[in-house]
């Protein structure tokens, strides 16, 4: 199918899927992220603020620890985890690889 075969914008129906249901996770959206959250996990007290707030639902809990870490692939960089964060144990990085 060539670009001008493609429907416009404006001819989509209502409600159509674009992409495929549940794809999102072959999607690494985190890979134009210029920043990256770092969390200090001896300052960190667990209280999941980071996890509430980040709208990418890039943070998780380690299991072994109970800090909570990012998952790289999917964080954008945006520092509302860090801006959050009450005990300031988040620190944004520039991205250098």
């Amino acid at each position: 199918m060539t670009q001008s075969d493609k429907p416009k914008w404006q001819e989509l129906e209502i409600g159509c899927l674009v992409i495929d249901p549940g794809s999102t996770r072959y999607y690494k959206t985190g890979d134009w992220a210029s920043m990256m959250p770092v969390t200090d996990p001896e300052r960190c007290a667990r209280c999941g603020l980071c996890w509430v707030f980040c709208p990418d639902q890039a943070r998780f809990r380690d299991v072994r620890s109970g800090a909570y870490d990012v998952n790289k692939f999917y964080c954008k960089g945006c520092g509302i985890c860090a801006r959050e964060c009450p005990t300031k144990a988040i620190t944004m990085q520039e991205v250098t690889d």
